[in-house]
């Protein structure tokens, strides 16, 4: 899971810079969750959800949560 809370972190570029590194490192051997809270937050929640990959996005704490319990089940 990658937790980023910031109020001025751009979620954003954060989330382009995770689906940039999974393009490129090619899978993972266990579910990858992302949590963005902060500037641009449901902008990059977007870009998560619509680039294609097995990456499940999350803004807050709870629904990250939630979204471990699911794919761990």
């Amino acid at each position: 899971m990658i937790n980023i809370f910031g109020g001025i972190v751009r979620c954003d570029r954060v989330a382009q810079g995770v689906v940039d590194a999974y393009k490129a490192v090619g899978t993972f051997p266990v579910p990858l969750i992302v949590r963005l809270q902060g500037t641009n937050a449901e902008e990059a929640k977007k870009l998560i959800d619509e680039a294609g990959l097995p990456i499940h996005s999350a803004i807050t704490l709870e629904e990250a949560a939630n979204k471990v319990k699911e794919v761990l089940a």
